[in-house]
């Protein structure tokens, strides 16, 4: 059983990456974000492998970190859900957004993704919301919580500033909140908009 290839990258396809470990090319599915994440052919990369075994095939699926590879577990609990479906939601959502849509049942967000219709995004909210706590990694608390406070118009103006400043560079609200919750439970209440933006930015690359 492959858990993990650490090599360089041959190729990008599509939907997969070939990386060569010692000389042996592996053909691993991704989804959208961790193949947009990669390097270029000829660098050096790291996937965290799901492996299928079938009679007739083995397939590897691969990620950019084990948080990843247990929501793309996770997700085939769900009834209607298979490796394809949940390839295709983690393909466009960090760990920590699929965290968030599912804790504040979230349909739309999880519905973006490829191929999962309105009943397929309604029953993964619904299966997973007891669930995703143990799935939600760093900040999941903090950003319900902000994004409940912003949408209230409770929230400190600096939180507020520094998750709009977070918005503003491409990042998820829900992210944003996640990594400002962080940042201001490791710099206290009292801390300015400009550490909470350095702060935040340094969690979301952890997130």
């Amino acid at each position: 059983m492959i858990g993990k290839l650490k090599g360089t990258v041959d190729e990008i396809g599509e939907d997969h990456v070939v990386l060569d470990v010692h000389g042996v090319g592996y053909l691993a599915f991704c989804g959208a974000r961790t193949l947009g994440n990669l390097p270029g052919a000829g660098e050096a990369a790291t996937l965290f492998i799901e492996t299928y075994v079938r009679e007739d095939m083995i397939r590897l699926y691969g990620f950019a970190s084990a948080h990843e590879r247990e929501w793309f577990r996770l997700l085939q609990t769900v009834q209607g859900v298979g490796a394809k479906v949940a390839l295709a939601v983690v393909g466009i959502m960090a760990p920590g957004d699929l965290a968030s849509a599912v804790a504040l049942q979230d349909r739309a967000a999880i519905a973006r993704a490829p191929g999962v219709g309105p009943k397929v995004a309604a029953r993964i909210v619904a299966e997973l919301k007891d669930r995703a706590p143990a799935y939600a990694g760093v900040g999941l608390a903090e950003g319900i919580g902000l994004k409940r406070d912003i949408g209230e118009g409770l929230a400190p103006a600096p939180i507020q500033d520094a998750v709009s400043a977070l918005v503003n560079l491409g990042y998820g609200r829900d992210q944003a909140a996640s990594a400002v919750g962080i940042a201001a439970k490791e710099a206290g209440e009292d801390a300015s908009s400009a550490t909470l933006i350095r702060l935040g930015l340094k969690a979301l690359s952890r997130l």
